[in-house]
This record gives structure tokens, C-alpha cells and sequence, in this order.
């Protein structure tokens, strides 16, 4: 995840509504000392394994979760680790924090069999799909499962979303005369030099819905996202394009002060800004309303496969799904938790405003195809 490519499955239309390593060897670890217990690098859900004591005994013996892509400032990742580390006594060890889904996928595919190899993964739209594919995922179904609409997930428990929002438009108050809330403000000239983005279309999830959001603000569909692409090469050649990758540290200094990016990386940035005195201002651009989720899954030769299972129900768990809110991202499970009271009121008060939500979504084949026209028309449309 970063500013990285990662998976987003469309945001469910209730959640919208309502508002998703070097490590030891895991070796013989892998089995639980639990009556009944199975082995955990097969186990489908707990009760397979031998239920929740099983897993969390199991998990704590191997210690260690291999993660990747996993940001401390996206989406109160930092926080999430650090409870379910001081929860369970589990070293999370977190490589290359700032990869694209697309690393997450070679780094899985490429270190079968080896200690080193990503325990779970966290992606874009797309490449949840595309690892189950690969044959590169564990089923497992954690004890919500059943909470998590059919469409937000694999049928088998391959891949579900976990948590997204809404691309947003983020803008330094103090360096910008007057924030930019449409697409179509973007054009005007006194952006020159000003407009960035958190990567490369072609891998970063956040970056390439931009593009997306960029072609449903100019007549451009699901089925047609190649205005989108004509934006950005029309920002290019009026010089309003930034091609430096949008940061806290470039923001700080004023290198992007205006950053088109999912909207709860950039409320997550007014409050890291605000306490350097600066002044980031989030509002999601009503031309071009676009949403999506990002999706967890185990990886099938995980070395340590307790962690990764327990890692999943903690995520899952009204716990972790209030520590991704209090992040400012919409938790897949956020309906339910609304409708059972479990959901925490002040987070929810605190996600960015939408003043009109959407709740139209590409389809697996449509986002194929867009995703291939965006890596391909990338570069040209910004060379």
C-alpha cells in the first residue's frame, strides 16, 4: 500500500451509504499442541485448526508474522500492529513498507518454500484475483466471514476486503491561494508545478484510481477510462503535473502541496501536518466520486501460518476493524458494526464528508481492462 498499487474491490454500497521479511523459520511450528488441532498451513478457518485457544497458542509458539506493503500512516496500520503485537507477543516484521501490490505479488511468488516469504498479503483492486489465479493463496475464513457481503470477498476465502475509501484531493492551505476541490479545478494555471500523485499508475493502486476518478469527472466510464489518461497528459503539458511521488516528508517541505490520494491517507496527513504547523485540507471531488477496497490474504507456504490465520481474525475482529476507522478508512465489516452498535461514533463522525456518494462499481473484467489501458498509456500520457 503506499503510494503504492493496492487491492481495491468496490466499496461496498452499504458502507458507503452508512459513512474498507527476514524472519525465522516457521519449520515445525506449524502444528498446535491443542487436542484436536490440525495443521495450521491447511486450516480453512479456527475450528479446522482446533478452535481460537489452538491458534492463538500456535501463533505464539512460531512469534514472528512476515508482512510487507504495510505502511505505519495508512490506515492506522501502525497502531494495528502495534496492538495485535502487544496482544499476542508476535513480532510483526514488516518488509519494504512502502511496495506496490505488484512487489507484494513477486515477492510472494518468487520466495516459495523460503523462511523469507510474505506470511500474508494486503492489495489493490485486481491483484487479490490475480494471486488466487497464480495459486499463490491460503483458503481461510475467519470468524466474521459470514458478515462479509459476497461480493466482498472469495467464495472459498481465497481473498475479502478489508478496508477503503475515496479518492480525495489533499492541498497545503498556507502554499496553495485557493485548494482545488474538482478535477476540473486542477487545469487552472495557478497549479502550475503543484498537482502530484503517490506513484505509478501502472503499480500504485491509490495513483492509478486517481486516473480513474480523473475519467468519470470528464465523460469517461468504467468501460472508458482513457480520459482519465488524457487529464493527466493535458496536467503534463500545461505544467500543472507534479511527477514527484506525494509524501508526508514532500508535502513538509512543500515539494507536492497538492496530492490527489485516497481521502483517508490524506486526513491521516492533516493531523501528521497540522502538528508542523501546516495546514492540509481534504475534500473529495464531487466530478469524479470514486471508491474501492483493498483485500487480505493468507499466502499458501506462509512459514508461519498460525500467525498469519490469527493475524486475519484480529483484523476481522471488532477490535481491528475500529483501529482501521479510527484511521479514517471504512472498514469492510463497517454496516454490520453500525447496525450491532459496535462500531466507535467517534471515529465514524470523523471520516471525510461526502457530500454526494456513488455506489457504481467496475466489474472484475471492466477493471482488468482499465487497469491495462492505465499501465500502458501511463508513461506516454505523462512523457
Amino acid at each position: 500500500m503506499n503510494t503504492t498499487l493496492h487491492r481495491l474491490s468496490a466499496l461496498g454500497v452499504a458502507a458507503l451509504l452508512l459513512g474498507g521479511l527476514a524472519a525465522c523459520s516457521a519449520g515445525n511450528a506449524a502444528t498446535t499442541e491443542s487436542k484436536g488441532a490440525g495443521d495450521w498451513k491447511t486450516a480453512a478457518s479456527a475450528e479446522a485448526g482446533g478452535g481460537t485457544d489452538a491458534l492463538i497458542a500456535a501463533a505464539k509458539k512460531e512469534g514472528t508474522l512476515n508482512a510487507i506493503a504495510l505502511p505505519n500512516d495508512w490506515a492506522n496500520y501502525g497502531e494495528v500492529i502495534s496492538t495485535f503485537e502487544k496482544k499476542y507477543g508476535i513480532k510483526v516484521q514488516v518488509e519494504n513498507p512502502d511496495a506496490s501490490s505488484a512487489d507484494e505479488l513477486n515477492a510472494v511468488s518468487s520466495r516459495k518454500g523460503q523462511d523469507r516469504s510474505p506470511d500474508v498479503i494486503d492489495v489493490g483492486h485486481d491483484f487479490d484475483t490475480q494471486a488466487a489465479k497464480q495459486g499463490l493463496l491460503a483458503p481461510y475464513k475467519v470468524a466474521s466471514f459470514g458478515k462479509i457481503p459476497d461480493s466482498q470477498k472469495e467464495a472459498s476465502g481465497l481473498w475479502y476486503n478489508d478496508m477503503g475509501g475515496y479518492v480525495s484531493i489533499g492541498c497545503d492551505a498556507g502554499r496553495v491561494a485557493k485548494c482545488p476541490t474538482t478535477f476540473a479545478e486542477l487545469n487552472d494555471p495557478q497549479y502550475k508545478g503543484k498537482v502530484a500523485l503517490t506513484g505509478n499508475p501502472a503499480k500504485s493502486s491509490s495513483a492509478y484510481s486517481a486516473v480513474v476518478a480523473a475519467a468519470l469527472a470528464n465523460g469517461g466510464s468504467f468501460d472508458d477510462v482513457q480520459p482519465g489518461l488524457d487529464f493527466f497528459a493535458k496536467l503534463k503539458q500545461n505544467g500543472n503535473f507534479n511527477p514527484v511521488e506525494a509524501t508526508p516528508a514532500t508535502m513538509e517541505k512543500g515539494e507536492t502541496p497538492i496530492a490527489v490520494v485516497w481521502d483517508y491517507r490524506n486526513a491521516a496527513y492533516a493531523d501528521e501536518l497540522k502538528a508542523k504547523g501546516i495546514d492540509w485540507k481534504v475534500s473529495v471531488p464531487q466530478d469524479g466520486v470514486f471508491s474501492l477496497y483493498y483485500s487480505q490474504a493468507i499466502v499458501k507456504w506462509a512459514p508461519h501460518p498460525a500467525a498469519a490465520r490469527l493475524w486475519q481474525e484480529f483484523l476481522y475482529s471488532t477490535e481491528g476493524q475500529n483501529l482501521w476507522l479510527k484511521g479514517y478508512a471504512r472498514p469492510v465489516l463497517l454496516p454490520s458494526m453500525i447496525a450491532d452498535g459496535t462500531a466507535d461514533k467517534t471515529s465514524l463522525a470523523r471520516l471525510p464528508k461526502i457530500a454526494q456518494e456513488k455506489t457504481a462499481y467496475p466489474t472484475e473484467e471492466q477493471g482488468k481492462k482499465a487497469k491495462a489501458l492505465v499501465s500502458d498509456g501511463w508513461t506516454k500520457a505523462v512523457s
